[in-house]
């Protein structure tokens, strides 16, 4: 609105509109609820339509999807630990922010790394992140609880009134998350899988989105986002060295690996084609 004074000077104030905090109720849930399902399960699905078209591509080729995976996941992981830093400016001194994104960080890392041991030894001398089945369940968790930063970020900014914002991070987020489907397929390229197997990495990496959205609407807080943010982070580092780690136990050291044309084009195009889609989301 404007103000006049008595002297003719005029002062421009802009007033933010109040807002109620939506409150717990069946009908938020299902509108909050769909909307994960629209950011975040949805966008997975259709990235493993994907799956034809890469089993179509030339074997030679298995070593560019998996360069191609590590290069999204390294842009998830920046992306994640940026977005940290921008709420840790939020948090009182006090309660140490940068602590709190540590401690999920590196809680994460250690309980995802629990699980791969447990799948290694389950499956004998075989190891479970080398290839397969349990290599793509490692990516779809650690693209999962990225996704759960993602739905927090939706259900605070209608939270706050800000329907503009929720509304472009609806539209980014879903076209930005439609890559994460080819990193969990890039496991799976050579082996078979089952349409119930897609639908359970589909959820496992797109269902923490809801959560997200649901958290993020009715309980947000500034300190609990930091931690969602760090175990984001933490698991898609963990699953980038579950990748490394493969690589070496094909007898080929990571960098070794690296200095292929086709693996560092690979690592680009997933990097560039992150950064791309998420253009969406920052513009």
């Amino acid at each position: 609105f404007d103000v006049i004074t008595g002297t003719g000077i005029r002062h421009v104030r802009k007033v933010e509109v109040a807002t109620g905090t939506p409150s717990v109720s069946p009908r938020a849930l299902g509108i909050f609820g769909l909307l994960g399902v629209y950011v975040g399960v949805i966008p997975v699905f259709l990235g493993l339509l994907w799956l034809p078209f890469l089993r179509s591509m030339p074997r030679s080729w298995m070593d560019f999807w998996i360069s191609l995976t590590v290069g999204l996941l390294a842009f998830l992981a920046i992306d994640t630990f940026r977005e940290a830093f921008e709420v840790m400016g939020r948090v009182p001194e006090f309660l140490n922010g940068l602590m709190l994104v540590a401690l999920g960080a590196i809680g994460a890392f250690l309980a995802l790394t629990g699980i791969d041991g447990i799948m290694r030894r389950r499956g004998g001398s075989r190891p479970a992140g080398a290839r397969g089945m349990g290599l793509a369940l490692m990516i779809a968790i650690g693209i999962g609880l990225h996704n759960l930063g993602e739905g927090l970020a939706i259900g605070a900014a209608y939270t706050l009134g800000e329907v503009a914002l929720g509304s472009f991070l609806i539209l980014g987020f879903t076209l930005h998350n439609t890559t994460e489907g080819l990193a969990i397929l890039s496991p799976l390229v050579q082996e078979k899988v089952s349409w119930r197997d897609l639908f359970l990495l589909g959820l496992v990496g797109g269902g923490p989105t809801i959560v997200g959205t649901w958290t993020g609407a009715f309980t947000y807080s500034d300190p609990l986002s930091l931690v969602f943010l760090g175990i984001g982070g933490g698991a898609i580092l963990q699953v980038i060295s579950v990748l490394v780690r493969a690589r070496a136990e094909s007898g080929e050291s990571a960098i070794e690996a690296l200095a292929k044309p086709r693996n560092i084009a690979g690592l680009l195009v997933g990097f560039i084609l992150m950064y791309l889609t998420g253009l969406l989301v920052a513009g």
